[in-house]
């Protein structure tokens, strides 16, 4: 099987930001890289916010979420990695000269020396409004993501969730919107402090500990009304809305991925300090990995994937440098340099 494929010297699974810093860091070390990614796009979990403004990643101001992915994509197509998108992949086996070949839920294969491993925590699912019929609004407007904020504007908008999105999307739509109420079964909310305190103090209306008891809609197809319920007394409320967006958090599932043979938790994979997993030739990276000093930042996944990397370059070839030279000393970016039309000083 494997005389018919590409070998590939790296294959990574996953196309959020750890996935896509991986492939353009696996280019600054010559590797021939390929990314295969579940969706039809690349992104990861960025895709479910990409109206949302981030603020902590090193050198770039506030940038939305959107923009944030076209940079990285960007990026990762610096060194032209070949991306492969729409594949799941189920299936992970050693061949007997330690290349290992990838199975996809569709049957395609795949063909390398090395494995990165950025999936996150899985394919991601959002949690639905568990209220019967709640699903034939989706098509309307009842929305468990924001994709353009422009859409709500004007409107009466309700909010059910209390975790960092919700209170972040609070807060984009607080000034856009005619009238803004979140309503959280409790009384605290997970989001980070500094959001919470902005959203208390705007004109947006906190309800806790509520939570959506029903929809009701006059013409059958889009939500007018919306009873919320007290979880503790069962008062009722009925409050009348042009939108609804819930965000009560994720499911997630490895599926296969725990039939390979890696040590895993919960919800995170254990590594090595070259991030190494328990299987040789398979090293992971981003949201998927737990180490001591781990930092879960989008900032922390970017240190993630120079280490996988490097671990598996010094894998396939031993000898190798520990890291690549930075791009000001690194040969590959002369070229590149003078293409955007930058002379380098000793040039002159």
């Amino acid at each position: 099987m494997s005389e018919q494929l590409e070998l590939y010297d790296v294959t990574i699974i996953g196309g959020g930001p750890a996935g896509m810093y991986t492939a353009f860091y696996s280019g600054m070390r010559d590797l021939k890289t390929k990314l295969i990614e579940a969706r039809e796009e690349l992104g990861g979990r960025i895709l479910i916010y990409p109206e949302k403004m981030i603020w902590d990643v090193g050198g770039l101001t506030p940038t939305l979420g959107k923009d944030l992915i076209k940079q990285l994509s960007q990026q990762a197509m610096t060194f032209d990695p070949t991306i492969v998108l729409g594949q799941h992949i189920t299936g992970l086996e050693r061949q007997s000269d330690g290349t290992i070949i990838l199975t996809s839920a569709t049957g395609e294969q795949h063909w390398t020396k090395t494995v990165v491993m950025a999936i996150g925590y899985g394919i991601l699912e959002m949690a639905k409004l568990e209220i019967e019929g709640a699903d034939r609004y989706e098509v309307s407007n009842l929305h468990y993501t924001v994709q353009e904020l422009e859409v709500f504007r004007g409107k009466r908008v309700l909010i059910s969730g209390g975790g960092d999105s919700a209170v972040d999307w609070a807060n984009a739509l607080e000034p856009i919107a005619e009238s803004l109420i979140v309503v959280h079964r409790r009384d605290q909310f997970g989001g980070h402090e500094r959001n919470v305190v902005k959203m208390k103090e705007s004109s947006c209306v906190v309800r806790t500990p509520y939570a959506i008891d029903s929809l009701h809609s006059a013409n059958g197809t889009d939500i007018n009304e919306v009873s919320i319920r007290h979880v503790e007394s069962g008062e009722q409320e009925r409050i009348e809305v042009d939108a609804v967006i819930v965000n009560h958090g994720m499911r997630y599932n490895f599926g296969p991925i725990r039939e390979w043979g890696i040590e895993m938790g919960d919800w995170t994979c254990k590594v090595g300090s070259s991030m190494n997993t328990s299987i040789p030739g398979v090293f992971a990276a981003g949201d998927f990995v737990d180490f001591e000093g781990k930092v879960r930042l989008i900032a922390g996944t970017f240190t993630d994937a120079v280490s996988a990397l490097n671990g598996a370059k010094l894998y396939i070839e031993p000898e190798a440098d520990k890291y690549a030279y930075v791009s000001s000393h690194n040969a590959k970016f002369k070229e590149k340099n003078k293409q955007l039309g930058v002379v380098e000083q000793n040039e002159h």
